[in-house]
């Protein structure tokens, strides 16, 4: 059985008309014959959405009880028994009510699609999970159902239902899209024009994304390599040389030059890992990269120009970046390099080739020599005495030919070049081949050459001896640089290690840097504003500022150290101990370079803390807006229609009816009151400036208290509060306060018939007071979100204040030393558990509450 298709209804935000676009669809192929029936469609209430369903077949929902209420879900079963060509099923990202087959309506349409049932759907951007922190960070609000994007990107079809941000603005401001009593609250805070803005420009981005992969996709089927210009693509080739911050730089001009083009960075290294890139550039120019928006790449091949042709055609490039050659003159004449080999297989990609200082300098030395000093002068020793010492052996042994001679000259050449290397086995050949012709070959004793073989014998020698040398050479410098790349990569991978398990990474990495080299001390230092110019700033800790540092007396300044690396115009990493080999430098620069990327991540970790803050009071100042936009308005809004009426001298009202009015203003606005008060107690707990005076209080006096200032609807709570209950150490006001809030939630949720009950006890040096309720609960993963400012679970109680209760009364509790948390009852619903100090002996009034045989 063919797997169904999948079409998504892409939107940037609520009320852009995805469902609508759906249904479109929807006609348009029943229209054509196609069975299509509608197994969810949400309307949100919107009259031309719920007109555009028409006479479309539908699948009833089946209505599913939890926690006390009803909720419509989607019929799978009996849209799987139906099977219709294609179904509509409404809000991919919809969670299921508890006791589904599946907890995502994503899972029950990819059951849909399994069974051979072509499926349309809609989705927002705010719930694809890889937008939505992003998406929180735009609009303060979070996303609690989101949906895999590879479930999006699966889709065989995602289009996007646009509209600009004044136009759905004017749709909701024209009722279409919420009701009259939410438009001024939504247009003042979601829907304001830059988090439209914002909202559209993501949705539009991630769309680009999916096509590029179709595209991509589709080259591969079609086995297409030839590069398709339908979006600026810029590669900058990176040698590790000292060239590549100013290709980079010049890349990205290219780049910025076309709106949305891609900048990325590649290092073709060697397939044997031995080539001698700077892993400090590197890592420099890695960040310089990343900075510029662009990404880093690192792939491996033997020969260059191919490696990068085939990964600028696989990346689908479109411009391709090189430096001109740092190679020497003569060195060019040889070969054309890699520039020019790239740029003539290159193709339809533009190729620059851009000249930099480096350009013709030739390369510098990067690469420790084959052999050490010691043995380079025992070889020089070696082809200065033993090959005539090998002379005088050979002429007591006057039975050889002089092919015998030259294979143990030949030897001898071998033996300099494997202790020596290549150019005291020169020596030893150039020597060796006067030898020979001096006392083997005829006339003997004169340089004078007889016969045409001899000479040739001759030159033979010469030449496999300097081929011998050579390869004996490259073969010992292959060998040394085999065991410095292994060594290295074990020293980047402990470092490496150090920091992933560090809570700091740039502490982290200066401790492990310094374990591994033996060193006192490390330190990494920046310059201080205004030292730039100064000539002894090296030596003047006064022109440097500790940012970081590990060890014993760790180095003020650079000269205080044995060795200092620069990482950029303003960081060095000075080392105090031992002074470092000249190979042990270039794997610390690398280190250092990494340093100067923690030490980055740190300070925007900081600049983050900072601003967090900040952020949090924006999304307070927010959501207090909306707050006093809407929840605010109902109890005034009833204030003064009772008062005008009141007032008013069209209508006699009698006795009855005043005192009716004049009540319903009294509770309006005592609601208000109550709205305003917890609005700035919250403001004050956000200040920290809330004054607490904690006393011994019983909670036999603070409960009835708090009882009594809800009035008729805690009449049925029941109270046990033990006889010996030990007085709490509270604020009185604050703890009437937090009873009150905690009591009124507990009523609002409690079923009929069944109030809450308040129970109370001492347990470790704490009072406790159980408040409980046997109501729908709470799913314990939802817990600490009841207590967050201006939120209501589930957001479906728009109507009983702006959402502070919880969030204050846990705030007020904590400002007195005590705590609140939840608990499930046993049997179903919630138990609020606030938990005071017990007043200790000596404060007024703890006598009277301390429980017998107490002190």
């Amino acid at each position: 059985m063919p797997r169904g298709e999948l079409r998504i209804y892409l939107g940037a935000a609520p009320g852009v008309g995805k469902t609508y676009a759906m249904l479109e669809e929807a006609h348009r192929r029943a229209g054509r014959g196609t069975d299509v029936v509608i197994g969810c469609v949400e309307t949100h209430g919107r009259s031309h959405t719920a007109a555009m369903i028409g006479d479309l077949a539908q699948v009833p929902c089946r209505t599913v009880a939890y926690r006390g209420r009803e909720f419509d879900e989607m019929d799978l079963d009996a849209l799987l028994a139906r099977r219709p060509e294609v179904a509509v099923v409404d809000e991919l990202a919809h969670t299921n009510v508890p006791g589904s087959r599946h907890e995502k309506r994503w899972q029950d349409i990819q059951e849909l699609l399994d069974a051979g049932i072509t499926v349309l759907s809609t989705v927002n951007v705010q719930h694809l999970e890889s937008v939505n922190d992003v998406v929180a960070q735009i609009t303060g609000t979070t996303q609690r159902e989101t949906v895999p994007d590879e479930v999006v990107r699966a889709a065989e079809q995602v289009e996007l239902v646009d509209m600009t941000p004044q136009a759905l603005r004017r749709r909701m401001a024209h009722g279409n899209v919420y009701p009259p009593d939410r438009i001024d609250a939504a247009l003042g805070n979601y829907f304001r024009v830059g988090n439209l803005t914002a909202l559209r420009e993501l949705a539009l981005l991630w769309l680009a994304g999916k096509v590029d992969d179709q595209l991509d996709a589709y080259r591969a089927q079609q086995g297409i390599s030839d590069t398709w210009e339908t979006r600026e693509r810029v590669v900058v080739a990176l040698t590790g040389g000292p060239e590549g911050a100013t290709l980079i730089r010049r890349a990205a001009r290219i780049a910025a030059r076309g709106k949305g083009a891609d900048l990325l960075a590649v290092h073709v290294a060697r397939s044997d890992g031995l080539a001698g890139a700077d892993p400090a550039q590197l890592a420099r120019q890695r960040v310089l990269v990343e900075r510029l928006g662009g990404t880093y790449h690192h792939v491996l091949g033997t020969d260059i120009p191919s490696a990068l042709r085939d990964f600028a055609r696989g990346v689908n490039a479109t411009q391709l970046v090189l430096g001109a050659s740092r190679r020497g003159r003569f060195a060019q004449l040889l070969s054309r390099g890699v520039g020019m080999s790239t740029a003539a297989a290159a193709g339809p990609i533009d190729v620059h080739l851009v000249s930099h200082p480096e350009a013709g300098r030739g390369r510098r030395a990067g690469v420790p020599a084959a052999l050490s000093r010691r043995r380079r002068l025992l070889g020089f020793a070696l082809a200065g005495g033993g090959m005539p010492l090998l002379a005088l052996l050979l002429q007591a042994l006057p039975t050889l030919t002089l092919t015998n001679d030259i294979l143990f000259f030949l030897a001898g050449v071998v033996g300099v070049a494997l202790v020596g290397g290549l150019w005291p086995a020169l020596v030893a050949a150039l020597g060796g081949s006067l030898l020979l012709n001096w006392f083997f070959a005829p006339p003997y004793y004169t340089l004078t050459i007889a016969k045409a073989e001899n000479l040739l014998s001759l030159g033979v020698f010469v030449g496999v001896a300097v081929a011998v040398s050579w390869v004996v050479d490259t073969a010992a410098r292959r060998t040394r640089e085999a065991a410095r790349a292994s060594a290295d990569a074990q020293t980047l991978a402990t470092v490496a290690g150090g920091v992933l398990r560090g809570e700091r990474p740039l502490p982290a990495l200066l401790d492990r840097l310094r374990e591994t080299f033996g060193l006192r001390a490390v330190s990494v230092l920046e310059l201080a504003a205004g030292a730039e110019g100064r000539p002894d700033r090296a030596h003047d800790e006064n022109a440097w500022r500790v940012v970081a540092a590990v060890g014993d007396r760790p180095p003020g300044s650079p000269g205080a150290g044995e060795t200092a690396v620069p990482v950029d115009e303003r960081l060095t990493v000075v080392l105090a101990g031992r002074r470092l080999e000249a190979a042990d430098r270039r794997i610390v620069e690398a280190f250092a370079a990494q340093a100067a990327v923690a030490l980055r991540q740190e300070r925007l970790a900081e600049e983050a803390a900072t601003a967090r803050p900040l952020a949090e009071a924006d999304r307070m100042r927010t959501a207090l807006l909306a707050a006093v936009s809407h929840d605010l308005r109902t109890p005034l809004a009833a204030a003064l229609a009772a008062v005008s009426s009141l007032r008013s001298a069209d209508v006699e009202f009698d006795a009855d009816d005043r005192r009716e009015l004049l009540a319903t203003a009294e509770e309006s606005l005592e609601q208000l009151a109550r709205l305003v008060a917890n609005l700035l107690d919250m403001s004050r707990l956000q200040a920290g400036v809330i004054g607490v005076t904690r006393t011994a209080i019983g909670l036999e006096d603070a409960v009835p208290r708090a009882l009594d200032d809800l009035g008729a609807p805690a009449a049925g709570v029941s109270t046990d509060l033990p006889a010996d209950l030990p007085a709490a150490l509270a604020d009185p006001g604050l703890l009437e306060r937090v009873l009150v809030n905690i009591v009124a939630n507990a009523l609002r949720h409690s079923p009929p018939g069944a109030p809450p009950t308040i129970t109370a006890g001492a347990h470790g040096g704490d009072v406790e007071l159980r408040v409980i309720d046997t109501g729908p609960g709470i799913p314990a993963e939802e817990w600490e979100h009841v207590f967050l400012p201006f939120q209501r679970l589930g957001d479906r109680d728009n109507t009983t204040g702006v959402g502070l209760g919880l969030a204050l009364s846990r705030g007020l509790t904590e400002a007195m030393g005590g705590s609140i948390t939840p608990e499930a009852t046993p049997g179903g619903g919630l138990t609020m558990v606030l938990r005071l100090p017990a007043a200790p002996p000596g404060v007024p009034g703890s006598d009277r509450y301390a429980p017998e045989g107490g002190t």
